[in-house]
């Protein structure tokens, strides 16, 4: 019998003992066993924090991005070898699409948001502020990667993007990672961790596996620790409370299965568009993974005048998806992924039952392709009724709908009689991680989005507009944040830019503008600028830096200016002509036009006359008209270089996707454009952005 392997402190260890038997969830043949025992914990934790960690603080958030991006391009070449072991966990094509690709496709993400980061191993957050009258002294906030290592322990339904949407992000933040896999389908964890040890494209203990118990691992965190875990609410609620975790004040992010629900709108009627499309999304949301999701639909409700044609719409689709062996080409609906997760389903079905009955499928028997239904963890596909969905039950606070649990094919129908019904039957499961209503009427989606968010992390708002590019009710998306409040664990996962400030501390940094210039790399207002002889403009993107400075010529704006402005642009704005009646307004005169303000600062800033480094000026940000500039004012700007990012060349696999300037080496430049006038009050303040060349083409 083959034994999985764990990977810890740079070597792959199998733990003593034979361990806990791992079945194929198609055939119910045995294929490994997996255990941990003689495993240390305490020394697995040691290595992350001393070698892992300082290898990672390192690297800038650049440099990590570019590493998730490698990864996942590499991760990709082995896609046929990750395909054949999912099938054995009894998923579908479609179902290891979801975790395979969908995890790398995580990787891909969080590398693209390396550039939301500066090329520095730390980064600022949020605005800075002046603290001082004279413009000496100022606060900001800075993030740095915490000291530690991020844990997770996943739950057994997506062993692959269970695993990647979380490393991705520590990686991206600095932090090495332990993972601990789900046992029972730990054996596909392995195969593609061993890939990713093998491409040497991590820093040695950046990533450690284990495969069966966690031991004593969390009796061994610090408070430089992240946890992060994903299953049962029961089962996170015990590890939450481990003393170690509560005694240090680790960040336990849970994310709990959850009573999650789709709301049919009033306004939907057979025949519309919406119609179908919440048949469809039920049943895939049903048959998916055999509906061993998180994120699944287990309520599903519906105006009680459509009760009966609705769930027979659901029946019938759900009648007419092929049920068996992954490997065949025409099966739509795998096997759970164990028979110890198909007797925990069937447990869970009998107590919903108390207030429900089944109105497609059967509890005991399922038709299947290609394949033993006995012998495989093979279960039908259960649409349940509950036409008192109010009702209490016996052991319950509430109606057994809203409380249990049935992890697989398992939904249950409900009728509610108005918007604010459905909207607190929503509510009654506690806490979800998302919930999707289908609807055409944008006040019905309105009403129930902004009743229902207090208790759903995330709300799909699905109709025939978005349908065809929508991603679904049950996918989280990297970018955004997935979790929810209450039963649901009140986690957040991903979550673009927040996702990654999980593993980052933060920090108040107090000073003088130049100090927290130097300190940060970004040139803050009123620090100290560096004027060159040199023209800024003139600089590769090497030589510059941020601080340097021009204090540009001056210019007097005229009534004459403002009118062939105002003629040139068609913005004939009354607060732009000499012949307004000013009273009552805000303008003492004719006042000049705020972007002819900001031309003339590029006509003053501009080095014009000679090709130079400046590729293209690509955009402005943060642009603002602070004090009107009147006929007669004089005009000076101060032109300072804020912050360097680099700009990675593109990627072309085609020649014919070849576009002029791709073979350029380059990279971005912010730069403080300052509007001054005679008084030197600033008048105007823009970040514009440039792209620069690098000196060594």
């Amino acid at each position: 019998m083959i034994k999985l392997e764990n990977y810890i402190g740079g070597d792959w260890i199998t733990g003593d003992g034979e361990g806990q038997l791992l079945y194929n969830a198609v055939t119910g043949q045995p294929i490994a066993s997996a255990t941990t025992k003689g495993l240390d914990f305490k020394g697995m934790t040691d290595y992350a924090r001393k070698v892992g960690n300082p290898a990672l603080r390192k690297m800038t958030f650049h440099q990590r991005g570019n590493m998730l991006k490698a990864l996942a391009l590499h991760l990709r070449k082995h896609l046929d070898k990750f395909y054949q072991v999912s099938y054995q966990t009894g998923a579908t094509k479609a179902d290891s699409w979801v975790d395979i690709e969908g995890g790398i496709g995580n990787l891909f993400a969080n590398a693209s948001l390396r550039r939301k980061f500066p090329d520095e191993t730390f980064c600022i957050d949020g605005e800075s502020h002046n603290l001082g009258k004279n413009n000496t002294f100022m606060g900001t906030h800075i993030l740095v990667p915490k000291e530690g290592v991020a844990i997770h322990i996943n739950a057994f339904n997506f062993p692959v993007w269970g695993m990647l949407e979380k490393i991705a992000v520590n990686l991206l933040a600095g932090m090495p990672a332990i993972v601990k896999p789900a046992t029972v389908t730990s054996y596909l964890t392995e195969v593609v961790v061993k890939e990713i040890i093998a491409s040497k494209i991590l820093p040695e203990g950046s990533l450690q596996l284990v495969c069966g118990s966690a031991g004593d691992l969390l009796d061994h965190v610090s408070s430089q620790d992240v946890v992060s875990f994903t299953g049962s609410a029961s089962t996170g609620l015990m590890l939450k409370s481990n003393p170690k975790i509560l005694g240090e004040s680790v960040p336990f992010n849970m994310e709990a299965d959850s009573l999650n629900c789709i709301v049919l709108g009033a306004d939907v009627v057979p025949g519309m568009p919406e119609w179908d499309i919440f048949v469809k999304e039920i049943r895939k949301e049903m048959t998916l993974k055999a509906g061993q999701r998180c994120t699944g639909i287990r309520r599903i409700f519906v105006p009680e005048n459509k009760m009966e044609d609705v769930w027979k719409a659901i029946a019938s689709s759900l009648s007419q998806t092929p049920i068996g062996n992954p490997l065949n080409a025409a099966v739509r609906m795998g096997s759970l992924a164990g028979e110890t997760q198909r007797q925990e389903v069937k447990t869970q079905v009998q107590k919903l039952l108390a207030s429900s009955q089944i109105v497609y499928g059967s509890l005991d028997s399922v038709e299947v392709i290609d394949a033993d239904s006995k012998k495989g963890a093979f279960m039908s596909p259960l649409l349940l009724m509950n036409e008192l969905p109010w009702a209490l039950a016996s052991g319950y606070t509430t109606n057994p709908s809203h409380e249990v649990e049935a992890f697989g094919p398992v939904s249950t129908i409900m009728p509610y009689k108005n918007p604010e019904e459905a909207i607190a039957l929503s509510k009654l499961g506690k806490g979800s991680l998302c919930s999707t209503i289908v609807t055409a009427d944008y006040q019905l989606a309105k009403e129930y989005v902004t009743g229902a968010a207090t208790h759903h992390g995330r709300i799909l708002v699905l109709n025939n507009e978005c349908a065809q590019e929508s991603t679904g009710h049950g996918s989280p998306l990297p970018l955004l944040v997935h979790g929810g409040p209450g039963r649901a664990g009140g986690g957040e996962e991903m979550g673009g830019l927040r996702g990654v400030k999980h593993y980052l501390q933060r920090t108040a940094l107090q000073g003088s503008p130049t100090t927290i210039t130097a300190i940060t790399n970004v040139y803050q207002p009123y620090a100290k600028g560096k004027e060159s002889a040199i023209h800024p403009f003139k600089k590769y993107f090497e030589e510059l830096h941020p601080g340097d400075q021009i204090i540009t010529a001056k210019r007097v704006i005229t009534s004459e200016d403002i009118d062939k402005f105002a003629d040139l642009s068609g913005d004939h704005f009354y607060a732009h002509s000499q012949t307004t009646d000013f009273t009552g307004t805000m303008f003492e005169r004719q006042v000049a036009h705020g972007y002819f303000i900001m031309s003339i600062a590029a006509g003053l800033f501009v080095d014009s006359y000679e090709k130079n480094p400046v590729l293209l000026n690509y955009g402005i940000d943060e642009l603002r008209f602070t004090k009107p500039v009147y006929p007669g004012a004089t005009i000076h700007i101060r032109f300072t270089c804020k912050e360097k990012l680099p700009n990675d060349k593109r990627v072309i696999e085609n020649p014919e996707d070849f576009k002029r300037g791709d073979d350029i080496d380059k990279g971005i430049v912010k730069w403080l454009v300052e509007m001054i006038d005679e008084t030197n009050e600033v008048t105007g303040v823009a970040t514009i952005l440039t792209m620069v060349a690098r000196k060594n083409q």
